[in-house]
């Protein structure tokens, strides 16, 4: 074991490495806003870009934990948790080439440009896709690990470290969907735009720029001035050096398995029920904006339009998430309990869901009176629109914070570790996105394609869920959530 640090560090330091986030956040937002569109404008079918998805739970599944295990036994000189921030960095920039270049690199290797389908580029896109997701899972880890050693066991830090955590993720979501949304991002970068390249496309690449630059500078900055010591393993653990960290880490995630009480059990299938609600509005929010609420179809003028208002709803849901954060502990005892308070807002998230029908028939039917209606919806469609990303801010921050006070709470009480039972309520959350990402874009197709059938089933799956973690979820007592409010901000990305 490391020696043990003397104290806390000091709260400029904490607030450097928090700000980590912002960059992070950044990328995943453009990720989140355009990637779903621009994937289609090199030609695959609708139907099929929610497979190249599935790196994100798969990376969330095996990555980040291996990651975090890895760090908390690197031996490097340079520190713990440095080595891996800096890697992951680097290999952000290097998928955010690889995809914003993608169209360039296809044509350079060979894509005919007559085609609709171009082949090349989208194997480039889908080595960058993965890569920048693998490498976002690389950052977040050690960055939250990082923060835990900085506070040295200081609960005050922990809370205040991972408040401004939460604030710089809130900011970089922010940033990211509104240069999302603005479409004169490319004269800024007038060699963006080429043959291969069009203008939302070129857009796409100023985005990833600005990105690429606020990331590394940031971890620039905190790995020059924050000191991370080198870690020097315990006797104990060097009885373990024939064992590799994916073996030990295997190892207590099964223990973690075999232990879990009832509780955790219903606290996971109510979660995995909730994602399959979140995981098709995260994959088609902007994709239902461009098709369904704009009229446009991939390449055109009013689908680009409304992949930009997507953006900006985008931004608004950041800005509602924000705020409803710092509401949630007076919400909850309000209503009776944080069981009661995730069970409210995933009725919420239902309607809210099965509203996205009532207007995208609104939108249709406007059209159909009224074509030069296509990229420019009415203003009530406009409203309805940003109103339906603003008021999903509200479920979403309960989303981020409720089932891992839960899972804090159940862990502590069953005597548990808190890390490994977070841990385990993340693999709840990845495998329905790994099941929703193979099944939504057939599903889509074999409706007539577009959106709208996975969004109906996002409808009925908070609906389900808001009724199960009412009846079936245990009650905690107001100490115990007052205890892991505090310890599970910030736990989830």
């Amino acid at each position: 074991m490391e020696e043990p640090q003397a104290g806390p560090s000091p709260l400029p330091k904490m607030i450097a490495v928090s700000s980590i986030a912002a960059g992070i956040q950044f990328g995943w937002a453009l990720q989140l806003s355009l990637l779903t569109p621009y994937v289609q404008t090199l030609g695959v079918p609708h139907a099929w870009s929610s497979f190249i998805w599935l790196c994100g739970p798969i990376s969330g599944l095996l990555v980040q934990p291996l990651v975090g295990y890895s760090s908390d036994h690197c031996t490097s000189r340079f520190g713990r948790r440095r080595p891996f921030i800096m890697a992951g960095a680097v290999a952000v920039a290097v998928a955010v080439v690889l995809i914003g270049f993608a169209a360039d690199i296809g044509q350079a290797t060979g894509d005919d440009m007559t085609k609709k389908t171009r082949p090349r580029a989208v194997a480039c896109f889908v080595v960058g896709f993965w890569i920048l997701d693998v490498a976002n899972n690389m950052l977040q880890g050690p960055c939250r690990a990082f923060l835990g050693d900085l506070a040295a066991g200081d609960q005050k830090k922990i809370r205040t470290a991972n408040s401004f955590f939460s604030f710089f993720m809130a900011v970089g979501n922010i940033l990211g969907y509104a240069a999302g949304s603005y479409d004169g991002l490319h004269h800024l970068f007038p060699f963006t735009q080429t043959e291969a390249c069009n203008v939302f496309c070129a857009n796409l690449k100023s985005c990833f720029f600005f990105s690429i630059f606020l990331l590394l500078v940031i971890c620039i900055i905190v790995l020059l001035t924050v000191d991370d010591p080198q870690y020097t393993p315990a006797e104990t653990d060097a009885k373990d050096e024939g064992n590799t960290h994916y073996t030990c880490f295997m190892g207590e995630l099964c223990v973690a398995f075999k232990e879990l009480k009832r509780p955790m059990w219903i606290l996971m299938f109510v979660t995995a029920i909730n994602w399959v609600a979140w995981f098709p509005y995260m994959l088609y929010d902007t994709d239902w904006m461009g098709r369904e609420v704009y009229g446009g179809d991939v390449g055109q003028k009013a689908y680009d339009a409304g992949v930009h208002e997507g953006s900006l709803g985008l931004m608004l849901n950041s800005v509602v998430l924000a705020l409803m954060s710092l509401a949630i502990e007076p919400l909850g005892r309000l209503v009776g309990g944080v069981k009661w308070l995730w069970g409210i807002v995933n009725v919420i998230l239902a309607v809210c869901m099965a509203m996205t029908v009532v207007i995208t028939k609104i939108a249709e039917k406007e059209r159909h009176l009224n074509p030069a209606l296509i990229g420019d919806p009415s203003f009530g469609v406009k409203v309805g629109s940003l109103a339906f990303f603003g008021v999903l801010g509200i479920p979403l921050a309960i989303t981020f914070s409720v089932p891992f006070a839960l899972a804090s709470i159940y862990s502590s009480s069953s005597g548990a570790g808190q890390g490994l039972s977070l841990g385990v309520l993340n693999i709840a959350i990845v495998i329905p996105q790994m099941i929703v990402s193979t099944i939504s874009g057939p599903w889509d197709a074999w409706f007539g394609g577009g959106n709208l059938p996975a969004f109906v089933l996002g409808a009925v799956a908070p609906a389900v869920s808001a009724i199960l973690a009412i009846m079936l979820l245990p009650t905690p007592k107001p100490a115990e959530e007052a205890k892991a409010s505090t310890l599970s901000m910030g736990s989830f990305h």
